[in-house]
This record gives structure tokens, C-alpha cells and sequence, in this order.
């Protein structure tokens, strides 16, 4: 960004040639608003709460009248109108007119918008990204959504096969701030950042927090960061806190397969896990290497099969079915529950229910909702 002379802003004024290349504003004009891309139509094109601003923006933190912005000489000249809470360009924020450019991330207050530039011959409306969430926004709103716990616990049923009786949910995590709604985009911007962990352990907390309160008290299967593996006792000492916060509650820990990769901090682990009275559950099992050592050395309660062995499965999938036969009595041998993931139509179940698989989670008996 780039700051322009006041004495230049009042004196260089024109409208926008149909020659020239047209700018957005990309973003939510409420909290709960999906993404809009409003053009920067006409000078000056004013920002604000208030009716009569040529972009009217429905956030509490944004002023009545918040800022203003003009096209000088081919540039976008942002100027804040003493807004109360401000206006920012990548962060920071500004006190006198700036230079905006194609991709600068602009807040009005919380309210975040993403500066398009579109040229006249190559405009259509496919051309305009849909994906405004990218990394530096998700940078800008991450330290937010941490500080003010600004994450809504999720929780997708877990059923008997026989029966599809409900017997837990698995606890799924969602963001409450714009680009970052979505697990994979809270743990991109967390990884840029290094707080996976961090992040893991909030997702899990709030979770169980929330969880604990659901009627008849089901069991709860909350997930880890591989990053937490690193540091066993540290995800043991967090573990100890969320069972004494939610100390009445059923609580299972899933770990990824490929996690699991040391047999005696497993094994450490395991015992850890025995003491807290929390059950253990290998996710995403057959995903890569099947870690059936592991599963001998610390033998978990629940074996979650991955999707990618379900996806597409029925009764005539012979090939795949009698592999997933011997996985399926391997694991049962071992006196551990088989579960099967991703189930999301009635032939997935019912080639699941042939195998003699004891559990099954899916879109087929529940998407992921809030409490």
C-alpha cells in the first residue's frame, strides 16, 4: 500500500473510463451474509452502516458513514472517514489516504474484503475468484478466532449397524469467522503459524464443553493433531484437564494411523489413557499402511476403517470386500470395535453390515450438526 498526499486527493477527480479496468470489493456485507462482489461503481464510493452508502455493511463495529474510496489516476485511493473502530489494509491501519492494490486484504473494522481488479476485456463472471478465504486472510482473522474462542463444535452420529442405534457423536469443529469456517482452513492458517496444537486442543475443549451437555450423555470421540504425538505428556497433561471439565462424559481419542508410529509411546499413551478412563480409537485405518503391530501393542477400544475403503462399496465388490472381510475379523479377534466411516448410501450399508462391521458414521445417518 501506498500513501497518497491529501493536497492530491482533492485535487485529482474523474470518473471510470469504460476503457478501464473495473475494481471489486469481494466479501460478506453482514456476519452470517454469503461472499458478494460489489463493484467500485461510482466516485466516491462510500462504506458504512448507514442507508445512502454506496456499499451498506450490516456489522455492528462498522461505522454509519466508515470510509471512502476513489479511483486518481488509474489507482483505488482508500480514506478513512474517522471510523471509530478503523479501517485496515493488510493489517494495518491507515490515517491518511492509501494506495489499494489487486489482492490487498481490507477490514472496515471486523467487516473483511478482498480488492479485485478486473480488466474489460477479459471480465466475466467466472473470472471473479470465488475463494477470497485465502492465507492472508485466514492470518489476519486466525488470531481472533483463538483469543475470542470463536469455534462452534460440530457432532456427526455414531450408530450400531444392526439397528442404527445411536450410541456417541464424534465432536467436528467449524469456525465462526469469515475464511475460516472449515477444519482444513483454521489448521492452514494454524500451520502457517505453528499452533496446530494449540488449535487441537481448543477444537477439543470447546467440544467437550459444549458436548457434555447433550441429553442421555453419549459418548464423545474427539480428535488429536498428529503435531500432539511429538509431545506425549503435553497431550496428556491437556487430556487430564478436559476430563476433569467434562468428568461425567464418555471419551474416546482418535489418533490418525499414520500417527501412530513408536510402539512404546503408544503403549505410554495407552496406559495414560486407562488412568483418565478415556478409550482409544485408530483413525483413518487402512489409509495408508495398515499398522496392525501397533494394534498388538496398544490395542485401542474402536478401529475407525477410512472412508477410501467404503466409498463405493456393495455386495459385489468382491475384490475389496473379502480384503476388508479379513481386516474387519482381524480387528474383532483382537476384542475391538470396527467402524465404518464415510457411509453415505444404503448399499454402503449393507455391504457393511455383510462384513459384520459393528459400527458405522456418515452423511447415510447424520451430517454433522451443531448441539
Amino acid at each position: 500500500m501506498t500513501a497518497v498526499d491529501s493536497a492530491s486527493l482533492d485535487s485529482i477527480r474523474r470518473s471510470v473510463s469504460p476503457h478501464e479496468d473495473v475494481w471489486f470489493l469481494s466479501g460478506p456485507t453482514g456476519p452470517s451474509d454469503s461472499l458478494q462482489h460489489t463493484p467500485v461503481d461510482r466516485q466516491p464510493f462510500t462504506v458504512g452502516r448507514q442507508s445512502g452508502t454506496s456499499m451498506k455493511l450490516q456489522f455492528r463495529t462498522v461505522s454509519g458513514n466508515h470510509a471512502e474510496l476513489r479511483l486518481i489516476d488509474g489507482r483505488l485511493v482508500i480514506r478513512d472517514l474517522d471510523s471509530t473502530n478503523g479501517t485496515y489494509v493488510n493489517g494495518t491501519r491507515i490515517t491518511e489516504p492509501t494506495v489499494v492494490s489487486d489482492e490487498d486484504l481490507i477490514h472496515f473494522a471486523e467487516a473483511p474484503f478482498r480488492i479485485r481488479r478486473q480488466s474489460p476485456t477479459g471480465m466475466t463472471a467466472g473470472t471473479i475468484s470465488e475463494n477470497v478465504c485465502d492465507q492472508a486472510l485466514a492470518l489476519v482473522q486466525f488470531d481472533r478466532l483463538m483469543s475470542q474462542r470463536l469455534v462452534r463444535p460440530h457432532f456427526q452420529p455414531i450408530v450400531t449397524l444392526k439397528g442404527a442405534r445411536s450410541i456417541g457423536f464424534e465432536i467436528l469443529g467449524r469456525g465462526s469467522v469469515f475464511g475460516l469456517e472449515s477444519v482444513g482452513a483454521m489448521f492452514q492458517a494454524a500451520e502457517q503459524l505453528n499452533l496446530e496444537v494449540e488449535l487441537s486442543r481448543l477444537l477439543r475443549w470447546e467440544g467437550l464443553r459444549v458436548g457434555r451437555e447433550i441429553p442421555d450423555q453419549p459418548t464423545l470421540f474427539v480428535n488429536t493433531h498428529p503435531k500432539e504425538m511429538e509431545d506425549g505428556q503435553s497431550l496428556i497433561d491437556s487430556l487430564s484437564k478436559v476430563r476433569t471439565m467434562a468428568s461425567n462424559t464418555t471419551i474416546v481419542l482418535e489418533i490418525h494411523e499414520a500417527a501412530v508410529t513408536d510402539p512404546a509411546s503408544m503403549r505410554r499413551l495407552h496406559a495414560s489413557m486407562k488412568d483418565l478412563d478415556i478409550q482409544l480409537a485408530y483413525d483413518d485405518f487402512g489409509a495408508g499402511q495398515a499398522r496392525l503391530a501397533e494394534l498388538i501393542e496398544a490395542r485401542p477400544d474402536f478401529v475407525k476403517f477410512d472412508i477410501g475403503l467404503i466409498r463405493g462399496l456393495d455386495v459385489n465388490d468382491g475384490n475389496r470386500m473379502r480384503m476388508l472381510q479379513s481386516l474387519v475379523n482381524m480387528v474383532q479377534d483382537l476384542d475391538i470395535s470396527a467402524l465404518a466411516e464415510g457411509i453415505e448410501t444404503a448399499e454402503e450399508a449393507k455391504a457393511c453390515l455383510e462384513l459384520g462391521f459393528d459400527l458405522a458414521q456418515g452423511f447415510f445417518y447424520g451430517r454433522p450438526a451443531p448441539a
